[in-house]
């Protein structure tokens, strides 16, 4: 079981924080979508995010529609002299003081961002930048929808084998490595990227504007009391300085080891598998509910308990993961293809049943027809 100490590390962090320390503790990555207008301050924040809480060098991935395999490639590598990377002045926001359905900690315990200065930290040996180029341990691929189809292939071809081709040479993912495509969508269930690289994500988080950005506003702020004139780009060019990361390997490889001994009791395995039927059989679900999906849940359900203090799954955390994993999984069948219309059913009724349903209506719908075990 994690001790007092890191748990109130974990605690002390944000949603956004806690998605990428998941995926840090399985090895695996993670989409995040918010409203299109508010994608530059998400970057920003993942930014500060892998520098600040994980101490890891990031890139960023700038994505259009002529984004060529070459520029995919060059951008992912971390030059030998990496320039800071100026912050726009932003309108301040609060993080909301309201547990959300779908947060890491739904279960009674929320971070508590007000005391991140107070929480110690852990050691950790900061690794110099390298003399030539390297993939970067933290890649932000902001827009990766916009890309090309051929880009996107490359892009699941450097998760499935950590490594890319250059012209000049052969790149391998460093160890620690996260790959976090940030799309603009009007929800979670409408980001989307190219359907197998879409399924080669753990989990998807969607972060709403209104919570906050944690690190973001802190530069900020520190801008603010420091100097009136100053800006913001100064501000974070002074703070270059490699930091002490908030949760450090040994923490996240202890993380990691507890959640393989995390126990599951047939009747939740039960109830994780008699929700995937449910999504299966839904008539509004058109497909992405696959096995990979399947694996991933039962993963994110053990690496959830030890961070709420549990050797076991709850029915509760079940749940939650089934949120994070489905989210950008799911796809709407359009009414034409809905499968009642084969016994004679009338179009305009299915469309009637199945507006405005997406794969957050259907995720909840399912959890609430699904009866947990006591």
């Amino acid at each position: 079981m994690a001790d007092d100490d890191l748990l109130e590390k974990v605690h002390s962090l944000s949603d956004l924080e806690l998605a990428i320390l998941l995926c840090l503790v399985n090895r695996e990555h993670v989409l995040i979508s918010t409203p299109p207008a508010a994608v530059d301050d998400l970057v920003q924040e993942l930014q500060l995010i892998a520098s600040k809480t994980f101490n890891l060098q990031s890139v960023v991935v700038n994505c259009h529609p002529s984004t060529t395999l070459e520029d995919f490639a060059c951008a992912l590598l971390l030059q030998p002299q990496h320039p800071s990377l100026p912050i726009a002045k932003r309108t301040s926001r609060s993080v909301s003081p309201f547990a959300r359905a779908d947060s890491y900690f739904a279960l009674g315990s929320q971070p508590n961002n007000q005391h991140r200065s107070s929480t110690p930290l852990s050691p950790r040996t900061t690794t110099p930048f390298s003399t030539s180029p390297q993939i970067a341990h933290f890649v932000i691929a902001k827009n990766l929808d916009r890309a090309p189809r051929v880009v996107q292939i490359q892009a699941l071809e450097l998760l499935r084998t950590r490594r890319i081709f250059t012209r000049t040479s052969v790149q391998a993912a460093p160890k620690q490595f996260v790959f976090v495509p940030v799309l603009g969508a009007a929800s979670g269930g409408e980001a989307h990227v190219t359907a197998h690289l879409n399924d080669f994500f753990s989990v998807a988080h969607w972060h709403n504007p209104d919570d906050g950005y944690v690190n973001l506003d802190e530069v900020e702020g520190r801008s603010d009391a420091g100097d009136e004139t100053a800006s913001t780009e100064s501000v974070v060019k002074k703070d270059t300085t490699p930091s002490i990361a908030l949760v450090s390997d040994i923490e996240i490889s202890h993380l990691a080891k507890l959640s393989q001994e995390v126990q599951i009791d047939v009747d939740i395995l039960r109830y994780q598998m008699n929700i995937v039927s449910f999504l299966r059989m839904h008539r509004a679900v058109a497909g992405g509910i696959s096995p990979a999906a399947t694996k991933h849940l039962h993963q994110l359900v053990k690496s959830l308990a030890p961070l709420h203090k549990l050797d076991f799954v709850t029915p509760a955390l079940v749940g939650l993961a089934v949120r994070k994993v489905y989210l950008h999984r799911i796809r709407i069948t359009e009414p034409e293809k809905e499968r009642s219309m084969q016994w004679g059913s009338q179009l305009e009724a299915v469309e009637a049943l199945l507006e405005d349903v997406g794969p957050e209506e259907v995720i909840e719908e399912v959890l609430e027809m699904v009866t947990a075990p006591l």
